[in-house]
């Protein structure tokens, strides 16, 4: 059927939580109700990126982006805009310094400076309809490679793309695969790392729930050049929406003759199956994730052997993430020397961030590799929230670290956030601002890693609660000098001497933060005083007689009755009993209450 319009309703995990799914169904009833279900269809796409402003409807084909709508405005955008050709100004996106609607997304700033090469079809389609996949080039690179390549071809336009692993290491994608594919084996594997476990990162999964198919025939390239028959999705069980697309787009793809045997009238055969994790951030290290998968204990082994030598089931394996292998398409499509010119010199392509934290413009971004963090965080990013003052942002999820002011006009790339005291990893980037405690900040990455380290090494498993408990002693304001030097002297140790990834870049949240907010954790030592007012132990709560009209609001909400006083009095608050919750202060509507 041949529709004049279409509308796209994001049917990404965040926008189906905010009832996309409601604004669906009332754009279906109302389009049915004006008889015009044979002239636009509705479809659910994957994520637009601009999770801020969701959930988004796009009216095509004159590509009028609306934000933050309801069920119950599905019934004026089909009267005003389907029927009478008018845009409904009141959910355009308003720009925040020219205060104006804009209506085009090229136009938004969101998205000027962004190149979607990985999720390129995220928010275009309809990710379980294979044949929009196909419409827009899909499976096509897969047909390139079987009819006009050789294994040893394919390998080779890889490497000259200069492609990287987007997990996190930044190994070469073109080398690992040739070295998957030296070793002789009866079985190979194929095996796509779907565990995305960093805090703050949505990047694969919307990958997968927005573009299933790039994945389905990535996994089968990847097989037919390494030797694989084979492939292993390896997805997180919290991923619910991510699963049931992939397993869509997996039965659609053998329907058609994509996936099983003989392709394209080939001798070539694949298949893929889907194996779950239980949500163990360790299993995101490639030799714990296979002898997950095997149904042993998520640990990770000493390399060598690597996977490409001894990997699932003792047999050579090639490990890649989702980011990872949804660029491999479009590298056969549009040729290594097209994709090799965007970026820098020796970090290629495009990278995708989730964006989050105190920015406005809170998001899933695909960004060229050179581009400043400066960029990200002010133009597309949109400032920081409330007006308030950068101070930080973490690049890297917890094996990263926390990058200033003067690290914001670095160009992004693998080796210039490593220099900088951080690192890429799989592209999570929570911004921070003036009202964050560093140390606190530290101690949060570190209880993360304690709560998800396997416990086989010693300097992770002892080493990192070591530091836990130093950065909790600090934050409670009972630390010594003393302290900072052992956090830097073990931190360096577990770097040097833990296991697997995990362990050797777990300090780098303690180390990054030492360095660039020293005088933070000398406040709290010498001080007494957490600058950023987060810690609790450090903070004492006052009221200024002078701006209490005793109103005695302060002391209705005070869940301990620690704030005394007469009606029309300045009131008092008993330190003794104090739990330090924070409450009056944000009651009080008179600004009499403050922290010291």
């Amino acid at each position: 059927m041949s529709y004049k319009m279409h509308i796209l309703v994001c049917g990404g995990t965040g926008c189906r939580a905010s009832a996309s799914q409601h604004i669906m169904t009332r754009l279906e009833e109302c389009l049915r109700d004006k008889n015009l279900e044979d002239e636009v269809q509705v479809i659910a796409t994957g994520c637009f990126g601009f999770c801020e402003k969701g959930p988004i409807v796009k009216v095509m084909p004159d590509n009028t982006f609306y934000v933050q709508v309801k069920p119950e405005d599905a019934e004026e955008i089909v009267a005003e805009h389907i029927i009478k050709g008018r845009k409904v100004e009141r959910l355009l996106y308003k720009d925040p310094e020219r205060k104006a609607p804009v209506s085009d997304s090229k136009h938004m700033e969101f998205y000027k400076k962004q190149l979607r090469i990985a999720l390129r079809n995220c928010g275009f389609i309809n990710p379980e309809n294979i044949d929009e996949y196909i419409a827009r080039d899909g499976y096509s690179a897969l047909a390139k490679c079987l009819t006009e390549m050789t294994p040893e071809e394919v390998i080779a336009e890889v490497k000259l793309s200069g492609l990287r692993g987007r997990g996190g290491a930044g190994f070469p994608t073109g080398t690992k695969w040739e070295f998957a594919s030296k070793y002789k084996a009866d079985q190979k594997y194929v095996v796509c790392n779907a565990d995305e476990g960093d805090p703050g990162a949505f990047m694969d999964r919307s990958i997968m729930e927005g573009d299933p198919h790039s994945i389905v025939e990535a996994m089968a390239i990847c097989g037919y050049s390494i030797g694989a028959t084979k492939g292993l999705v390896y997805i997180r069980a919290e991923y619910p929406l991510a699963i049931h697309r992939l397993q869509v787009a997996i039965g659609q793809a053998k329907e058609y003759g994509l996936l099983g045997e003989r392709i394209f009238g080939t001798d070539f055969c694949f298949d893929i199956e889907i194996r779950y994790g239980a949500g163990a951030f360790v299993c995101g290290e490639e030799t714990a994730l296979i002898h997950s998968m095997e149904g042993k204990r998520g640990e990770p082994t000493m390399k060598p052997p690597f996977p490409a030598e001894s990997g699932y089931l003792n047999r050579p394996t090639n490990v890649n993430n989702v980011e990872t292998f949804a660029n491999i398409p479009v590298i056969i499509t549009k040729g290594a020397n097209w994709f090799n010119k965007i970026g820098t010199e020796r970090s290629k392509g495009t990278k995708v961030f989730a964006l989050a934290g105190k920015i406005n413009n809170v998001g899933l971004i695909e960004v060229p590799m050179g581009t400043t963090l400066r960029e990200v965080i002010y133009e597309i990013g949109g400032g920081i929230k409330n007006g308030k003052k950068f101070k930080a942002v973490q690049t890297g999820g917890p094996s990263g670290g926390c990058l200033t002011e003067k690290h914001l006009d670095v160009p992004i790339d693998f080796d210039n956030l490593v220099a900088s005291g951080s690192m890429m990893g799989s592209g999570g980037m929570i911004v921070m601002d003036e009202d964050d405690c560093m140390v606190s900040v530290a101690k949060f990455y570190l209880d993360f890693t304690v709560e998800e380290s396997c416990g086989k090494c010693t300097p992770c498993r002892v080493g990192n609660k070591r530091l836990h408990e130093l950065l909790d002693k600090i934050t409670e304001g009972k630390g010594t000098m003393e302290d900072l030097e052992t956090l830097r002297n073990l931190s360096q140790v577990i770097k040097d001497t833990a296991l697997c990834g995990l362990g050797q870049t777990s300090p780098n949240p303690v180390l990054s933060t030492l360095n660039n907010f020293y005088e933070e954790y000398v406040a709290h030592i010498r001080d007494h005083k957490c600058p950023a007012g987060k810690c609790k132990a450090l903070l004492s709560f006052h009221i200024d007689p002078e701006l209490c009209i005793g109103c005695g609001l302060c002391a209705r909400n005070c869940p301990v009755d620690a704030i005394v006083g007469e009606r029309k009095s300045p009131h008092f608050i008993d330190t003794g009993k104090c739990i330090k919750c924070g409450t009056c202060l944000e009651k009080c509507k008179f600004k009499a209450i403050s922290t010291r």
